[in-house]
């Protein structure tokens, strides 16, 4: 109820009297379950994040895309798709969090790359942070309505990067 309350009305909506009022119950029940409200959130970002390795998930199994892009096209379709929880998820403060918590590990993002582009590990993990960056800030802008660009458009010019960041990372 908390994931689809966010879903719906964004994060400012998740609160224990919204979540009793869509269940029909008083808040009674929720901090049986949860002592604090902070936990209900945690659990909620949780649940969140599971949403987003389903995209993962299925944007890799479709084939469509090459697997390094499909990490990229998965997240912008995340962000075009689940608005909300790709802002509770990725565009939140998270100065107060443990680094590690619900990050996903660029591992084996920076595999592929070492194993495609034959470059060193540090020289992948480089790659993988400046593609990062491009492919954060086309979600980001599709997430807030900025921009309202098709996955046709998106899949071209993520290929122009990755293309202009290899020529540039083998030239080096």
């Amino acid at each position: 109820t908390a994931v689809e309350l966010v879903r719906v009305s964004g994060e400012g909506a998740l609160n224990a009297r919204a979540i009793a009022a869509s269940l029909n119950c008083s808040t009674q029940p929720i901090f049986s379950n949860f002592a604090t409200m902070e936990e209900l959130q945690e659990a909620t970002v949780n649940a969140a994040y599971e949403i987003y390795l389903q995209f993962l998930q299925n944007e890799a199994k479709s084939g469509k895309y090459p697997q390094y892009k499909s990490f990229g096209m998965a997240y912008i379709r995340f962000a075009k798709e689940e608005k909300n929880l790709f802002k509770l998820l990725f565009m939140r403060d998270r100065s107060k969090e443990n680094p590690n918590s619900n990050t996903m590990s660029d591992e084996k993002e920076t595999k592929i790359l070492t194993n495609q582009l034959s470059i060193s590990n540090e020289k992948a993990e480089y790659f993988h942070t400046e593609m990062w960056i491009w492919v954060h800030g086309v979600a980001t802008m599709i997430a807030t309505s900025y921009l309202d660009w098709d996955f046709e458009i998106i899949s071209k010019m993520l290929t122009d990067m990755y293309n202009g960041l290899k020529r540039g990372t083998l030239n080096e």
